[in-house]
Parts: C-alpha cells; sequence; structure tokens
C-alpha cells in the first residue's frame, strides 16, 4: 500500500544533550562566554552583583507546544471522516469489529492495519502518481501526509509526533516546526511519487522523518553550544539508521521517509540556527561590561555557509523534482538498484507491489471469481455485486 503502510514509530530522544549554560568565570575557556575585564583598580560601581553575573547566563526563549497537539486532532479527525466514507458494513461481505457500525475495518487480509480500503484512501486524497500527473491532481502531494491506513499506522505515527514534535516546538516555536514538518512532508510525498507507482501511499511519516533530519541538521549547525556533543551525535544516528533500515520491509513506503529526511535535514540548517551564547549574553550585561569586553558574532562562519548551502539544494532539489514529476519521469527506469531502497525481498516477504486483478462472472446467485495475479478461484453466494464489493473480494483473493 505504500506509505499508507505503517508509519515506523521515530523514537523520542531523550534530552541527554541540554544546552550549555556558561557562568561568567574568568577561568572559563570556552569562546562563548562573555567575560568581565580586570580593572587594575576596580571600584564598587565596578564589580558585577551576582544579579547581573545571572544575566551572562540567560537562556533562549521556550515557546508553549499548541501546534504539534493540532496537528495530531488533524490527523485523527481525518481517519475518523475515512472509516466514515468507508463505511465496511455497506460496502463489504465481512467486517472486522461490526459493533462500531460504519467505523468497523475492513478484514485483516485487505489491510493488516485495522484500516479502511484503498478506494476510500484515494477518495481522501492519497498519493496516486497518475492522478498526480495526468489528472492534475497535484493536490495530493500535501493530503496524502494527513491519512492514514490504519489504527496501528495511526497511533505509531502520532505518539511519535508527539514525542518528537513538541520538544522541537518548545524550543523553536511553531512557525519554524510547522514550516519543518509541511516541506519535509511533501519531500517525502515528492520522492515517493518518483518512485512508487503502482500503489497509493498515505501517512505521516516523510514529515516524521523531517523532524528527524531537522534535529540532526540542528544539532550539527549548533554543534558548540552542545554538551555531550558527540554522544547525541551517535544516538540520533542510530536511532535514525534504525527506523530507515526497517523500512526495507514490504508495504511501507521508505522513499517517502528517505526524501522526508533529506528534506528536513536541509531545512534545519535553514530554519533551527541559534546565535551563539557569546553574542546571546553580551545583550543582556551592563552596558560598561559590555563596552569593555570583546564584541561578539552572531553566528560562525560555517553556520552561514551551512545556511547558504542547504537552501540552495532546497530549492533546486524541489524544482528538479517537480519538474520530472510532471514529466511523467519514472525514477526506476533510470535506476534498477534504487526498488530495494524501499523493500528488500526475501524468503520470508515478497516485494512485488503490482497491483491485482481478477477475472469475474456472475450467475444468479454466484459470483465467481479468479485472481489473475496468483491463479486461485472462489465462488461467493451473493447476487448483483458491486464493483467495490468485486474489487474487497479481489484483494482478499490475491492477497
Amino acid at each position: 500500500m505504500g506509505r499508507e503502510n505503517h508509519q515506523i514509530p521515530s523514537s523520542d530522544i531523550e534530552n541527554n544533550n541540554p544546552k550549555i549554560v556558561i557562568p561568567p568565570s574568568s577561568q572559563s575557556r570556552n569562546d562563548n562566554t562573555v567575560h568581565p575585564v580586570s580593572i587594575d583598580t576596580p571600584s564598587a560601581a565596578d564589580t558585577p552583583s551576582s544579579h547581573q553575573q545571572m544575566l551572562f547566563s540567560k537562556p533562549f526563549k521556550s515557546w508553549f507546544p499548541w501546534l504539534i497537539p493540532s496537528f495530531v486532532v488533524i490527523n485523527v479527525v481525518l481517519f475518523l471522516i475515512t472509516m466514515s466514507i468507508n463505511n465496511c458494513p455497506k460496502n463489504s461481505t465481512s467486517c472486522i469489529g461490526g459493533f462500531l457500525g460504519r467505523f468497523s475495518f475492513q478484514p485483516f487480509k485487505e489491510n493488516p492495519l485495522l484500516g479502511p480500503t484503498s478506494d476510500s484512501l484515494d477518495r481522501m486524497g492519497a498519493l496516486e502518481v497518475n492522478k498526480v500527473v495526468h489528472g492534475g491532481e497535484g493536490w495530493r502531494l500535501f493530503t496524502c501526509m494527513w491519512l492514514h491506513a490504519g489504527v496501528f499506522h495511526i497511533l505509531a505515527n502520532m505518539l511519535s509526533l508527539l514525542f518528537i514534535g513538541i520538544r522541537l516546538e518548545q524550543e523553536f516555536g511553531f512557525v519554524r516546526i510547522g514550516l519543518l514538518y509541511i516541506i519535509a512532508g511533501l519531500g517525502g510525498s515528492l520522492l515517493s511519487a518518483l518512485f512508487i507507482r503502482s500503489s497509493i501511499s498515505v501517512g505521516a511519516s516523510g514529515a516524521l522523518f523531517g523532524l528527524l533530519g531537522g534535529m540532526l541538521s540542528e544539532l550539527i549547525t549548533n554543534w558548540t553550544i552542545y554538551a555531550n556533543k558527540f554522544a547525541a551525535l551517535l544516538t540520533l544516528v542510530v536511532i535514525i539508521a534504525i527506523n530507515l533500515a526497517v523500512g526495507i520491509l514490504p508495504h511501507v513506503d521508505n522513499f517517502a521517509h528517505i526524501g522526508g529526511f533529506v528534506s528536513g535535514f536541509l531545512v534545519g540548517f535553514v530554519f533551527l540556527m541559534r546565535p551563539q551564547f557569546g553574542w546571546v549574553n553580551q545583550r543582556n550585561v551592563p552596558p560598561r561590561i559590555a563596552a569593555a569586553s570583546s564584541a561578539k558574532t552572531k553566528h560562525k562562519t560555517y553556520q552561514y555557509v551551512l545556511w547558504v548551502t542547504a537552501l540552495i539544494l532546497l530549492i533546486v532539489g524541489f524544482t528538479v523534482g517537480l519538474v520530472l514529476l510532471f514529466r511523467g519521469f519514472d525514477g526506476n527506469k533510470h535506476c534498477s538498484w534504487c526498488h530495494y531502497m524501499s523493500c528488500i525481498p526475501t524468503k520470508r516477504w515478497s516485494c512485488n507491489n503490482d497491483p491485482v486483478t481478477c477475472l469475474s462472472s456472475q450467475s444468479l446467485n454466484q459470483l465467481n471469481l479468479t485472481c489473475s495475479n496468483n491463479g486461485k478461484t472462489n465462488t461467493y453466494q451473493m447476487s448483483n455485486a458491486t464493483d467495490n464489493q468485486i474489487r474487497q473480494l479481489c484483494a482478499q483473493l490475491c492477497g
């Protein structure tokens, strides 16, 4: 099912790398610390009081997180709407959780994630490449990131979003994290559309991996203000690698993960750059001390270099990707091994994502179906079967 295939829960990164707040000690060697200048005969007025010294350690502003919880609510509401439109009892011969009425789930053979049919997701705006390219429905690149394939899918994604997103919003505010989330989600959808051609794709996984990518680039660009930086980097890289590795399972759209991660990684350099502590402290010290101390720059030179480079790569990448997509570019035809980035076949599972088709014939109260993919045949006691019912029975027969 593409990215609708369950998104891997991205583990919350514990705050093992707190920002360093450097006290104004004349013995400190950290370049980001502003030191009072030693006067030969200091007077009481020239000596900073304990209150003045505390000004050296003013932390960055903390924001109240409301956008990320709002995103979670939007995703849950849209999932409920999708299930209502799906209306399993009306359109299927069997359902899971029939007591839920129109919110009951499709059979496990059809959707093992406890969710709707692919047709219902398609109607809600799932990413379907042919409709994007040939039907002029480019909006699906955006809408697919708010839809989910099932209960397991949305639970994993929303828990990960809360754990990761709230921390980032507290540190950087709703504007920057909101833009990071949206741009990363679009980047995931774009790369997915260039490679996943035979199935639909839904899920917030691209945006979630974008948040992980943003955390990594934020650590890199703000390297000098972190404690235990190597431990934090190793932990983050391991978590990202594990989540990307799980993406090689079948029915998981790892292209969305990769596209979202790369987009978020670049956006992080642009939006999450912090001023140096020396510059922040210098703005909050008494004027006489600030005048006597050496001036500190707001950002390091390498931060500006990363900012410009990332911005250029973002603009070029999205421009080239969109042009290729709407020209009907199929990445698999130009990269024979790229499909292994999304699924590696083993003895336990197949990576065949070809759409299922069935031959059907109706005779009085009997419906005969033969799966063209595996040759299985079955007879169902039903009359006047609708196209939707036939498609669902075909999916079960070929599953």
